[in-house]
């Protein structure tokens, strides 16, 4: 198995878009085409290779400032709320382990388009693809917090890799039922 890293603005591999398209869109019934993200460019891109191919795939971008995470994606016809913490008027807020989320989140990720090939699961690839979308966005970004929109059955997953849930559970049109999770970068190098 090997990691690789792409840092903002170097050359992404077509099969990297073609595993995010496999894993996250062609099950939804997005069109091609819909796998490719706004900021695709500006974001640290990683996946797993096992015997030369891309099993796991994931990138992080950062939250400039203003920007809540709020998301609406007209390609998979889908829309994400904001991360009620960083937004411009943010209330206070508990995540489910009674932690206050407050005080200096910035500068912030946002995690996306997170997926692994079905038969690459079970294999921890796809937490090699977090831990290094995490580390590279507090190298780069000198990143505080990261925060993400998960699907309902993928939350185990980031719980198991230290990131809490917030706030009520939500409904992505043409994809389901999602909660808003963040994570504290504080010893990360």
């Amino acid at each position: 198995m090997k990691t690789v890293v792409r840092l903002p603005q170097e050359h992404l591999p077509q099969a990297y878009f073609d595993v995010r398209y496999e894993v996250l869109r062609k099950p939804l019934g997005s069109p091609k085409g819909s796998e490719y993200l706004a900021k695709d460019n500006d974001a640290v891109n990683v996946w797993v290779e096992v015997d030369g191919r891309i099993a796991a795939v994931g990138r992080a971008h950062l939250l400039e400032e203003g920007e809540d995470g709020s998301v609406v994606d007209v390609k998979a016809n889908s829309a994400c709320p904001a991360f009620s913490p960083l937004s411009v008027n943010p209330s206070q807020m508990l995540d489910d382990n009674g932690e206050s989320i407050s005080g200096n989140l910035r500068p912030a990720i946002q995690v996306r388009g997170m997926g692994t090939l079905e038969e690459f699961r079970g294999m921890g690839i796809a937490s090699m693809v977090l831990e290094a979308c995490e580390t590279n966005s507090v190298k780069v970004w000198n990143a505080k917090t990261g925060w993400l929109q998960a699907r309902v059955a993928a939350i185990p997953f980031y719980q198991k890799n230290g990131w809490v849930c917030f706030g009520p559970e939500y409904h992505v049109p043409n994809v389901g039922p999602h909660r808003s999770m963040w994570k504290k970068f504080e010893n990360l190098t």
